[in-house]
């Protein structure tokens, strides 16, 4: 006992890791009474272990909070057991989606993720890329197509697969999982475009040095370019504030939206979107009656708001589990895959949110 009334705890001879220091696989043998050997291939599963002596064995790792230590044992198989996966943000629900996805996938080959996030900045991206590559992960999934020159060496001297999602490059690094944010873009326009809507308008973050939401700027030149096709002018194409957008974005242009008189909106975001009918609530400004909005997402408080809100849908878990399933194809590297791109598509889903919607 110390002086304190607590009791001391010590290994005492018998094979018990002293507290405040990391357990050894040696300890786990000692514990147990079996050899080193007997320990490492219970830990690597392996069938060659008789059921009784396997329970003793994993009884001393929970005795002892054990470990194994993975970094280790990946110097001589090359295998980490990890894949890396780089986020724009943390905030957005699709990428938790994606990640749920993913995960769903992986876990079924005892693969586990390693998540960064660069909040849309390209410099982040490519020191957090340095970063995931000393920890040798074994694949790499990235979101968007656009990274730096010294990003994209890095990547393609890596020597693992790497997918690109959430969009569909022409040319990706290697594989590609998404959909056509050029297309999101357009299919909005086409919609208020066939609501009969005259003063038609939409809203993203402008770009700030190297903070740049390009899959967003996708969906804003797919929009611009079919007003064109319809002879409308493409100035109520709105930049403001700067990425990640969220309800606060929606709240601050919405004063810009009615000082020019717009009638329909497409917003880069549902979290925009929702900002934006919050805020015409608060204004006393109806929507649909003086506002309609589009969203981007189908975020679930957009379906949940009065009125629930007009989007366009993308299954992101999906999306995540065929970038999962992807992997696992292409693991272990060294045969030559060709490069696969993996469209998920996009529906329109309409609600009140729009003047006219059934």
């Amino acid at each position: 006992m110390t002086r304190s009334g607590k009791k001391r705890v010590d290994n005492g001879g018998d094979g018990r890791a002293r507290p405040g220091r990391r357990p050894t696989i040696r300890e786990v043998s000692r514990l147990a009474g079996v050899s080193h050997m007997t320990v490492s291939r219970v830990i690597r599963d392996l069938d060659l272990v008789q059921p009784e002596t396997r329970a003793r064995v994993h009884k001393a790792i929970a005795d002892l909070g054990y470990v194994p230590d993975r970094a280790a044992g990946s110097l001589a198989s090359r295998r980490t057991g990890f894949i890396a996966l780089m986020l724009p943000t943390l905030t957005n629900t699709n990428f938790a989606a994606v990640a749920h996805g993913l995960t769903d996938a992986l876990r079924l080959a005892d693969y586990d993720l390693l998540i960064a996030y660069t909040e849309y900045s390209v410099s982040e991206e490519e020191r957090q890329l340095k970063n995931l590559l000393a920890r040798r992960p074994e694949a790499m999934v990235l979101t968007g197509s656009m990274h730096s020159r010294a990003a994209a060496k890095m990547l393609l001297a890596s020597g693992i697969p790497v997918i690109e999602i959430a969009d569909l490059p022409r040319q990706p690094l290697e594989h590609a999982v998404g959909f056509s944010n050029y297309e999101v873009g357009r299919t909005a326009a086409r919609y208020l475009i066939d609501k009969g809507f005259e003063r038609i308008g939409a809203t993203a973050s402008s770009n700030e040095g190297d903070v740049i939401d390009h899959r967003g700027e996708e969906r804003m030149r797919g929009f611009e370019d079919e007003l064109k096709r319809s002879g409308r002018p493409p100035e109520l194409v709105l930049r403001h504030g700067h990425a990640p957008v969220s309800f606060d974005h929606g709240v601050a242009v919405t004063p810009l939206l009615l000082e020019k008189r717009i009638d329909a909106v497409f917003a880069v975001s549902d979290l925009s979107a929702v900002g934006i009918v919050m805020e015409c609530q608060r204004r006393g400004v109806a929507v649909p009656e003086q506002l309609s909005i589009v969203g981007f997402g189908d975020f679930e408080i957009g379906r949940e708001i009065n009125p629930a809100l007009t989007t366009i849908h993308v299954d992101f878990h999906a999306l995540g589990l065929r970038t999962g399933r992807l992997i696992l194809d292409l693991l272990p590297p060294g045969a030559a895959h060709a490069p696969e791109i993996v469209d998920v598509g996009l529906t329109l889903v309409e609600r009140a949110s729009v003047r006219g919607a059934k």
